[in-house]
C-alpha cells in the first residue's frame, strides 16, 4: 500500500519484487518486470549498476541519487533513488521518490526569475536611453533656431520628432500597463511622408523615394506612431536590400497607396481596405 515506488533486486539488478506503485508508474505489470534488469528501466542504467556494485562491496548502507525512470507511453519520470542493503544477503531495496512536482515547481520558479530579470534589464535599458534623449532634442531645437535653410530645418525637425517618438516608446517600456494604444484619425500619406523623411535622412545620396499616392483615400482610425514604426521597418529593410544600388547612385523605393475592394482578413471579408505597397 506504499505510495513510494519500491523494488527488491538481487546483487546484479534482477527484479525480485515490485510493489503496486512502481507497477503503475512504469505502466506495466509486476510479472513482466520480474527477473528483468531493473537498471534497464532508467535512462542512465550505469548509475544503478554503480550503486549495486557498491552494495555488493558493502561500501555503504544507503546511497541516494537523482535519475529518470522510463515509462511506457509517457515521458520519463524524474525520481530520487535510494539504494539500501537488506538483512537478506544478496538482496537490495531500491526506493524511488517521484520529483515531478518538484521539477515542475523549479522550472516555473526559473521562468519567473528569468522573466523578472528580463523585465529589470529592459527597465534599466529604457532609463539609459531616456537620459540622453532630452539632450538630443534640446540640441536639435537650438540648432534649428540658428538655421535659415528650409531643407536643413526639415532635418532638425526629423530629429525632434524622432526624439519625441523614442521618448514615447521609452515611457511605454517603463510603464507598459499604464499607457494604452493612442487611437486617432490617421492619414496614411502623412505616415508615408514621415517615413520618407527618415529614410532620406539616413540615405541622403543614391536613393530616391517615389510617391504614388491615391489622394482619394480617407482618414481611418488607428495608432499613428505604431503605424509609422511598422512602415519604417519595412522601408528600412527595402533600403538595406538596395545597398549596392544606393552605392551605384540609382536606387529607388516606391510608396504606393490604393483602395482594395472585397478584401479578406482573418476569415472576415471587407468591402473596402487600404493597400500600402513599399516597393524596392
Amino acid at each position: 500500500m506504499l505510495a513510494t515506488l519500491v523494488a527488491v533486486v538481487d546483487a546484479d539488478g534482477h527484479v525480485l519484487y515490485a510493489n503496486a506503485a512502481l507497477e503503475d508508474a512504469l505502466g506495466t505489470s509486476r510479472r513482466s518486470i520480474a527477473n528483468t534488469l531493473f537498471q534497464d528501466c532508467f535512462t542512465e542504467p550505469a548509475l544503478l549498476e554503480s550503486a549495486l556494485s557498491g552494495a555488493r562491496g558493502n561500501e555503504f548502507a544507503a546511497l541516494r541519487y537523482d535519475a529518470w525512470l522510463k515509462r511506457v507511453s509517457h515521458e520519463a519520470l524524474p525520481v530520487h533513488v535510494v539504494v539500501a542493503q537488506t538483512e537478506s544477503k544478496g538482496e537490495v531495496v531500491v526506493e524511488l521518490l517521484p520529483l515531478e512536482q518538484q521539477a515542475r515547481q523549479e522550472r516555473e520558479e526559473r521562468l519567473i526569475d528569468q522573466a523578472q530579470a528580463n523585465k529589470e534589464l529592459i527597465r534599466n535599458l529604457a532609463h539609459e536611453i531616456k537620459n540622453p534623449l532630452g539632450g538630443i532634442r534640446g540640441a536639435a531645437q537650438l540648432l534649428q533656431m540658428e538655421l535659415e535653410s528650409r531643407e536643413l530645418i526639415e532635418y532638425t525637425q526629423v530629429i525632434i520628432h524622432e526624439a519625441d517618438r523614442l521618448q514615447s516608446l521609452v515611457d511605454r517600456l517603463l510603464a507598459p500597463h499604464r499607457r494604452p494604444h493612442v487611437v486617432g484619425d490617421v492619414n496614411i500619406h502623412e505616415v508615408c511622408e514621415r517615413v520618407r523623411s527618415l529614410i532620406l535622412a539616413e540615405f541622403p545620396k543614391g536613393l530616391r523615394v517615389v510617391r504614388d499616392y491615391d489622394a482619394s483615400i480617407p482618414e481611418f482610425r488607428g495608432d499613428r506612431e505604431q503605424l509609422i514604426q511598422a512602415v519604417l521597418n519595412i522601408a528600412h529593410n527595402a533600403a538595406q536590400a538596395l545597398a549596392e544600388r544606393i552605392a551605384a547612385g540609382d536606387a529607388q523605393i516606391v510608396f504606393k497607396t490604393r483602395v482594395g475592394r472585397q478584401v479578406t482578413f482573418g476569415k472576415q471579408r471587407y468591402r473596402l481596405a487600404l493597400e500600402l505597397h513599399v516597393i524596392d
